[in-house]
């Protein structure tokens, strides 16, 4: 007996102290968002793109020297290997041929792969128009989970994904990490797997509530451990197998899809946290009961007795 309540009350402790440890995490995203922004790419912002390879094997670092001799506007330079190199520079860029100047460098044997341009008017479309997807999916899930469960469960999945959204936005902000497309489909990808996280913790708690017809024979708070503690296996499998493709991804797929790859990881690891820590905690400090189940069930029975 003594060894179970310690075991309750140790995974309180953990889920109170992860709750706790996501606000923290909120405040400092919120803090790196409102004081850095978001660092743009561009995809949102328009500007010049410009991919090429050259002979010899060089460093990032080495690169970039070599190319201030010929470019004196600011650029971004990536490399996608020793001899493949990714160019971004703003819609503002003087005409200087840096280019032209670059590829008569007989000791680099620079070959221009693909050079592109993307107007601000674009990018501004892209950006309202990603907002707007985001917006629909959060709305979306917001009316399912309003209908699936009691307001309460319901509230808690809606903040855990804010929460996941909010800290990765945040990540984003104070590393000055490219914010473009691939991450904000990253984001919409995050809310469906943190939803489904969310969504069955929260269903075990439910049906526990259901299953338990004496009224106050379990407690709450064990009902909340014991349904985390039935999810938790198949939650770190999932986790894990997700973590490590998205791992490969962000190791071996290169430059074009760094962005996605580092968004989706820490996504997924906060959405673990947040659905252990925000989705199921969160209700049982608004008050949660075994009464806010029990009492549809009684409604859906008599429903069914008043049925010719």
């Amino acid at each position: 007996m003594k060894k179970t309540y310690s075991k309750i009350k140790t995974g309180t402790t953990l889920r109170l102290s992860g709750l706790v440890f996501s606000i923290l995490l909120i405040i400092f995203s919120v803090t790196g968002i409102a004081t850095k922004g978001l660092n743009f790419g561009l995809d949102f912002t328009g500007g010049y793109l410009t991919e090429f390879t050259t002979s010899i094997a060089m460093s990032e670092a080495q690169m970039a020297q070599k190319l201030s001799h010929y470019h004196p506007d600011e650029f971004t330079l990536s490399a996608q290997s020793n001899q493949h190199f990714q160019l971004r520079e703003s819609a503002q860029a003087s005409n200087t041929p840096w280019l032209q100047s670059l590829t008569q460098d007989d000791t680099l044997g620079v070959q221009v792969v693909s050079s592109s341009y993307l107007g601000s008017q674009v990018g501004d479309e892209l950006f309202d128009e990603g907002l707007l997807a985001l917006f629909c999916a959060m709305v979306a899930v917001m009316i399912y989970l309003a209908l699936r469960f009691e307001w309460r469960l319901a509230l808690g999945a809606v903040v855990a994904l804010m929460h996941d959204v909010i800290v990765v936005a945040g990540i984003f902000a104070w590393l000055q990490l490219d914010f473009n497309l691939t991450v904000l489909a990253s984001l919409l990808a995050i809310i469906g797997y943190s939803l489904n996280d969310s969504i069955i913790v929260a269903d075990r708690v439910r049906e526990l509530l259901r299953l338990d017809t004496k009224m106050q024979k379990t407690s709450v708070n064990t009902v909340i451990n014991e349904s985390i503690k039935s999810t938790l296996t198949r939650t770190l499998i999932t986790s894990g197998t997700t973590l490590a493709t998205v791992a490969s991804v962000w190791l071996l797929a290169g430059a074009p899809l760094e962005g996605f790859a580092i968004a989706l990881f820490t996504g997924i690891l906060v959405g673990t946290l947040s659905s252990i820590c925000i989705a199921v905690t969160l209700p049982q400090l608004l008050g949660l009961t075994h009464e806010n189940y029990q009492t549809k069930l009684d409604e859906k029975s008599q429903t069914l007795l008043d049925m010719p």
